[in-house]
């Protein structure tokens, strides 16, 4: 909505007030064009600074005083609020997947972020603590093992060799803690019930 007070100048046309109108309508327009439509208050005070430079004198009026008031319907305004919430989850999800191998801990932070302080229960609080006391213990010393067995998978280009590989580190870890495997990691199987192979997995 446009407030305008202006001035005809003598023997002027019959439409110069359309003109008064399409002059700042322009101006208005191309720089609300070059905003955002979310930022509703940002976007007025761009446009009533562009609205202030116009020419106070044309060649058929004098413009004196001219402000604009930007407005969205209620339904604009719920589209536009979850369109921002959807971008945000977007990048954070692009965030999570660029990082998680290397950090995975950020599962954790992830959980928590999405609960207000004190939202959580007791038990699940103590749930995620011992995940990331999992996650911590296994960057420590699973992770570089992992990182010695994909070393050792890329020199075989056969995928049942590479899962013999993993069954070899499998009985080396057994060796290692005195015949079988640290609490808590599973013996590792590479076949299916019907005795077909299937990928191992730590």
């Amino acid at each position: 909505m446009y407030t305008i007070t202006w001035r005809p100048l003598w023997r002027v046309p019959l439409n110069v007030e359309n003109a008064v109108r399409t002059a700042v309508h322009a101006a208005a327009a191309e720089t609300a064009a070059r905003l955002g439509a979310s930022d509703v208050p940002t976007a007025q005070d761009a446009v009533n600074a562009a609205l202030g430079r116009l020419p106070r004198r044309a060649p058929d009026y004098c413009l004196l005083n001219v402000h604009a008031a930007l407005g969205l319907p209620s339904a604009a305004q719920e589209l536009l609020a979850q369109q921002a919430a959807d971008k945000q989850r977007i990048n954070r999800l692009r965030f999570l997947k660029d990082h998680l191998y290397d950090h995975p801990d950020l599962v954790v932070l992830d959980q928590l972020e999405h609960y207000a302080p004190g939202a959580l229960g007791d038990e699940h609080v103590a749930e995620l603590q011992r995940l990331a006391r999992l996650i911590c213990s296994c960057d420590r010393w699973w992770f570089p093992l992992l990182q010695q067995w994909e070393q050792v998978g890329r020199g075989f280009t056969d995928i049942e060799k590479r899962q013999q590989a993993m069954v070899v580190l499998s009985d080396s870890l057994k060796a290692l803690n005195g015949g079988s495997l640290p609490s808590g990691i599973a013996a590792v199987d590479i076949s299916g019930s019907d005795g077909a192979p299937r990928r191992a997995h730590p």
